[in-house]
């Protein structure tokens, strides 16, 4: 093939009346004559003929039958789009080491994985351009796949980038004191054991989508975008399709869910906007349930070896673990797909006073779909680790769980202070977290009825989990590595003439309620009733700059900014108000839309009013008195790497040990997010998380088979939890505010998430305690729970 083929060479394909740009279009190519009316539609739709194999060379492509099909505008390749995309490369240089092939949107000579975009169709519509895609020929070579990140580092697996001699990306050591000394002290008890941790993915109920135009007449290029960071996709558009920064126009309106799938860079949505440059009109694509599954990014997919030391007393004397993931033939650009190892080792027994820790990540490259960021990083694999052990540490020297806690967390008067790994930690509160969901489970009616359970064959068990959450990154986590992604955030505030505050965030909306979190600071802050507040947020050309959404920072980062504009905003109105009403400004307060006398509330002016005199009558107000009525702030963590939340959770479980299933009695979540800004929507971002972690838990993983194709791509075959299998989520705060802002709020989008799966898997092996038996690895799947028991 030597170029992209264009429905031009066919036109008399679909009826009706040309637009004017069309025929500017046809006219400037030099293409032929109109044959009966024939009309092109302004937005045309991509399909993705993607790779059948798991590693591949790709010999040839012919697309000449394709070429023919009905609708069909044009078609392109990898090497195609090479020409007009330069390559990404997804590595931070802070993850010394780390290392990465340059990838294409569209793959070039060799497909590395299932699911990889080989070859793009432009249509007038999806269904034409996917009938299109099913008569393209594509001629493979397939070529020896490392699909097991276990045998991926072994001298007979294939390499995947030969210039790097080996399939590992990256690895890390942390170790802190003497962890072998430790294990081999008199009196200390070792528990050791493997956890497998199964790979899953976001499910987003929008599955990815985005529609990017072309302007070439102001070199405007604009991509709607169903995403979590447009100022981050402005900057790589620009950079990788050569259109100024300036240039690049990013909408990210209302989302159907995130959860950290959407923040990462995929090539069939830069492929749709530099066609959407090639062709100069509207491209679209939106992925179907199947793409989804193949190609939004997976997460989880760890095997841990480790041991925990613990004296008599109970006390851990150390940690000791092996990680190792893979994360497909490339490291995810921009944020790598090294973070979520990074975090493990970070966060593994980050809530224990522990003196001697050791933890060795590796990350290796594998021919399965890539890895990166999905919500709670590395969180459910770091408390499970830490916590599954110290339940098993528990058993093994008859103590009980909570009291086997409550001897190690760390003492809430003791912060400032760090974790083993070098965590900065202030503002926690694991101790009251953790007598909080003791009293709020009713622990020891609980333990009761599982006696009495035991009793008539019944298995029930209750877990725990105490844990730290990541949230309100600082650019200590991206910013310093050479990402262009924001850690700050900025908020603009507005008083319009009709006394109405308009209100603009870089945070975007993904259906967690930042848009009424924003609207309800502003309106406290400033004084209006949140009815009279206009948010807008997700559009590079008229929000703010800053990071979007991702690290639960909404309310921490973005929730600050907002807090200050709204701050400067009303000094602003307050100085004005005072030379009106020749008062002085401390003298004065808004409430309800209104200036009033602070003491007493008696109203002096409507907003509407100040407004309208500035805005229409300044003339009448002295000449060194320049009132803007807008204000904008930005806001980034500046003292700490991160603000951490802290929570404790538990989970009641039923364990039937003749089918192997397993149903959740009970959940309770008690979480410390520092102050509570809109009590239901944190609930509900908690109970929301914990769903998503019984899932990881229970049900949801993607499943390969041993040459690298993935065999569960639909919601009939992919296990998501579902409102019958969800127990009662019970929610509880402590609030310690953080002392790194004013506003106080820490993130809550990702603790149940992060937090569950490690409750969920020792409420579980709790109720097979008695059978002598346990299992390490998740999803804990009825025949996996059968496996364990002797029985299949």
């Amino acid at each position: 093939m030597t170029g992209p083929a264009t429905i031009f060479d066919r036109p008399n394909t679909y009826i009706g009346q040309p637009t004017p740009r069309q025929d500017t279009d046809r006219l400037l190519q030099g293409r032929g004559k109109y044959v009966d009316d024939v009309q092109l539609p302004r937005m045309v739709h991509a399909a993705f003929h993607r790779s059948p194999h798991a590693h591949a060379k790709i010999v040839s492509i012919d697309v000449s039958a394709a070429k023919a099909m009905p609708g069909v505008i044009a078609i392109y390749t990898g090497k195609d789009l090479a020409e007009t995309v330069t390559p990404y490369v997804g590595v931070l240089t802070h993850l010394a080491g780390l290392r990465s092939a340059p990838q294409h949107p569209i793959a070039v000579d060799v497909a590395r994985w299932q699911g990889e975009p080989v070859v793009m169709v432009v249509a007038t519509s999806r269904a034409l351009a996917e009938d299109a895609v099913e008569v393209i020929e594509v001629e493979y070579d397939p070529l020896p796949a490392a699909c097991d990140a276990e045998t991926a580092l072994d001298a007979s697996a294939p390499v995947i980038h030969k210039d790097f001699g080996s399939n590992l990306a990256w690895e890390r050591l942390v170790d802190v004191g003497d962890v072998e000394a430790a294990l081999k002290a008199e009196g200390v008890t070792v528990v050791e054991r493997e956890f497998r941790f199964g790979r899953h993915t976001g499910v987003t109920l929008e599955p990815r989508s985005a529609v990017c135009d072309y302007d070439p007449s102001e070199n405007q290029l604009t991509m709607y975008y169903s995403g979590q960071a447009p100022h981050m996709m402005q900057v790589i558009l620009s950079k990788h399709l050569g259109v100024p920064e300036e240039n690049v126009r990013v909408i990210s309106n209302d989302v159907g869910g995130s959860f950290g799938i959407k923040i990462h860079t995929y090539g069939d949505e830069v492929a749709a906007a530099a066609v959407a440059k090639l062709l100069k009109r509207p491209v679209k694509f939106t992925a179907d349930r199947h793409e989804s599954f193949l190609t939004d990014i997976h997460a989880r997919d760890h095997v841990v070896t480790g041991k925990m030391g613990v004296d008599a007393n109970g006390k851990i004397v150390a940690i000791d673990f092996d990680d190792l993931t893979g994360i497909g033939p490339f490291s995810m650009y921009p944020r790598t797909s090294a973070i979520e190892c990074n975090q493990v080792l970070n966060l593994t027994g980050a809530p224990y006073d522990l003196e001697n820790y050791r933890a060795r990540g590796r990350v290796v490259f594998q021919n399965k779909n890539m890895m990166c960021q999905y919500r709670a990083v590395g969180h459910p694999i770091a408390m499970a680790i830490c916590d599954g052990l110290i339940e098993d540490a528990a058993r093994a020297i008859n103590i009980d769980p909570v009291e086997m806690r409550r001897r190690n967390l760390m003492r809430d008067d003791s912060y400032p202070r760090a974790s083993a790994s070098g965590m900065k930690l202030d503002d926690l509160s694991h101790q009251k977290a953790l007598d909080r969901l003791v009293e709020i489970m009713d622990y020891e009616a609980l333990r009761a009825d599982q006696e009495e359970a035991r009793k008539k064959g019944i298995h029930r068990g209750i877990g725990f989990v105490s844990m730290v959450e990541v949230t309100n990154p600082s650019p200590m986590f991206y910013g310093i590595g050479g990402a262009p992604i924001a850690s700050q955030d900025g908020a603009t505030a507005r008083l319009d003439a009709g006394g109405a505050l308009h209100i603009s965030s870089s945070v975007t909306e993904q259906g967690q309620g930042t848009n009424a979190i924003l609207a309800q600071i502003a309106a406290g802050v400033f004084g209006v009733p949140i009815e009279r507040v206009k948010v807008t947020t997700g559009d590079t050309a008229t929000v703010p700059y800053g990071g979007g959404t991702w690290a639960s920072r909404g309310a921490g980062i973005g929730g600050e900014a907002m807090l200050q504009a709204a701050h400067a905003l009303k000094e602003q109105v307050l100085d004005v108000a005072a030379v009106m009403l020749q008062a002085e400004a401390d003298t004065l307060d808004i409430r309800n839309g209104a200036v009033v006398d602070a003491k007493n509330g008696t109203e002096r002016m409507p907003l509407a009013d100040l407004a309208r005199t500035v805005y229409y009558r300044g003339n009448e107000l002295p000449s060194d008195l320049n009132p803007e009525l807008i204000a904008t702030r930005h806001y980034r963590v500046t003292d700490f790497p991160f603000v951490f939340t802290n929570g404790a959770m538990a989970a009641h479980v039923e364990v039937d040990t003749d089918t192997g299933f397993t149903k959740v009695l009970g959940f309770w979540a008690v979480e410390d997010c520092g102050r509570v800004i809109n009590p239901m929507l944190v609930d509900e971002q908690v109970r929301g998380g914990v769903v998503q972690g019984i899932g990881g838990a229970l049900y949801e993983e993607c499943i390969y088979s041993e040459d690298g194709q993935m065999l569960n791509t639909t919601m009939a075959d992919y296990m998501v939890p579902m409102a019958a299998e969800m127990p009662d989520i019970v929610v509880s705060h402590i609030e310690t505010p953080s002392k790194t802002s004013v506003l106080g709020a820490k993130g809550a989008g990702e603790a149940g998430t992060g937090g569950a799966p490690a409750a969920l898997l020792n409420a579980v092996n709790d109720a097979l305690a008695p059978l002598d038996t346990s299992i390490w690895q998740m999803p804990m799947t009825p025949e996996r729970i059968l496996k364990v028991l002797g029985k299949v």
